[in-house]
């Protein structure tokens, strides 16, 4: 199967309603906490605790992403809108200050 034809796949299995339910259910939601949970120990393991914040933001970031805590896909909280329409405001730089 070529590439093309396996993301049109993915595409299609994406807009049936039926995998969008599977997807958007606690079960899928239990499932990428605890998979999120064991990658975030890993690499807590790894910097022996030297990085807790930054591994927990990360964390709690992806969670975000792939996650649904109980919204429906086509839901989003204020603060996503908000990030959309001014996608640098809050953001720093590399240095911890506020970009320009």
């Amino acid at each position: 199967m070529s590439f093309d034809k396996f993301v049109n796949k993915a595409k299609n299995l994406a807009d049936d309603p039926k995998v969008r339910d599977k997807l958007n259910s606690e079960k899928a939601e239990k499932a990428s906490d605890s998979i999120l949970d064991k990658a975030a120990g890993v690499a807590e393991s790894l910097t022996n605790g030297k990085h807790t914040e930054k591994i927990q933001k990360a964390r709690d970031a992806a969670d975000r992403a792939v996650g649904t805590d109980g919204n429906s896909g086509n839901e989003q909280s204020e603060n996503e809108n908000t990030a959309r329409e001014r996608p640098d405001e809050g953001r720093r730089d590399d240095q911890g200050g506020p970009r320009p």
